[in-house]
């Protein structure tokens, strides 16, 4: 009963993601006056389906994806090629200017984050408060601690922390704590900091604690400055965008990590995803929701990587296009294409294996 639950929460979730993904680039081009002839949920054979005006809205049997059938886009109609005959060439993705193209091709990444702004901004709201942390800057060092022994000081304002080829630069100290909460104990910290209107940087490994199982460097910040501010539904909003971006950021710093030392070991496939469902489901509705959020900025993130076979990749088409003033050979498109689709097929059979690995493994 347990994994059926777990199954239908995972299905949901994507099915929820993919949906507004696809949702957005429907709208942006309906905006445009593209004609889309089905908007679907799903893949595979059609188990429902309604015509609209112009569109046929569908479910397909197999609940994880889905697209929008538009016409002129032939690189992307996975399901339903759009018969262009009787349709006017300024009703086609191709027949209308390039920077609308860009917008509906990014529609479907800001529907993304308007999801993850949406669940955000209504968890805070039901927390009551949001807090806001003091300024980064040091307020106690402790003793015989990597931070007195790198040379860290009370008064110091870290300007920039990082490890791993990931660094933020923190606005208050609860960013420092959620991001040296994603450091596993390889390589050191690089620590900026402004001391006296100087800038000053510092190396340092961090201390494992076994008892609290988490990464020290022993600095302490004044609690006295942070400020708890009560939430109501108006200005649940404006907290929930400011999480977002920070997540955002953090997200972002990740992926270029990955790709800079090519560890794609971290990356998670279905079956990675599935098994963080299953534990956080087990949490409850308020962890299960956060995770959605999560991985809905991962997704828009995703997609908006520079490779044709992604949003951000045809995007990238586009933009040099406009650059050019002409459109790029359609052979050339056709082996960047081909290459991606390869490169992303390699990918997902590699995550899949890993997660099997660690599966068996643990």
């Amino acid at each position: 009963m347990i994994v059926i639950k777990n199954i239908l929460l995972f299905i949901f979730m994507l099915t929820l993601i993919v949906s507004l993904h696809e949702l957005g680039h429907l709208i942006a081009a309906k905006i445009f006056g593209v004609y889309c002839k089905e908007y679907s949920i799903g893949m595979g054979p059609k188990i429902y389906s309604h015509k609209g005006k112009e569109t046929e809205f569908c479910i397909r049997a197999f609940p994880i994806g889905g697209f929008v059938a538009m016409a002129g886009d032939d690189e992307n109609s996975l399901e339903t090629k759009v018969d262009t005959t009787d349709i006017p060439v300024e009703r086609t993705l191709n027949g209308i200017a390039r920077w609308k193209r860009v917008i509906i091709m990014l529609a479907g990444i800001f529907m993304n984050m308007v999801l993850a702004l949406i669940i955000y901004s209504l968890i805070i709201l039901y927390n009551g408060s949001y807090t806001v942390g003091s300024k980064p800057q040091i307020s106690s060092i402790m003793e015989d601690y990597p931070a007195e022994k790198a040379g860290l000081k009370t008064g110091d304002i870290i300007t920039k922390i990082g490890f791993n080829d990931m660094s933020i630069s923190p606005e208050d100290y609860f960013e420092i704590i959620d991001f040296t909460s994603a450091y596993n104990g390889e390589g050191s910290w690089t620590v900026e900091v402004e001391r006296d209107g100087e800038k000053l940087t510092f190396e340092l490994i961090p201390e494992y604690l076994e008892d609290e199982q988490r990464y020290v460097i022993g600095i302490g910040f004044d609690n006295i400055a942070t400020e708890v501010k009560s939430v109501n539904i108006l200005n649940c909003w404006y907290y929930g965008f400011k999480y977002l971006v920070f997540i955002i950021k953090f997200t972002f710093t990740q992926f270029v990590s990955i790709f800079r030392t090519m560890n794609i070991s971290s990356f998670s496939g279905p079956v990675g995803i599935y098994t963080t469902v299953s534990e956080v489901s087990a949490m409850g509705l308020y962890y299960y929701a956060q995770l959605i959020a999560l991985i809905s900025v991962n997704v828009g993130i995703l997609n908006a990587l520079p490779l044709p076979i992604f949003d951000g990749g045809r995007v990238l088409i586009l933009l040099i296009e406009m650059l050019i003033g002409h459109e790029l050979p359609r052979k050339t498109q056709e082996i960047i294409m081909t290459a991606s689709v390869a490169l992303l097929l390699m990918l997902l059979i590699f995550v899949t294996y890993n997660d099997i690995s660690r599966l068996i493994g643990g």
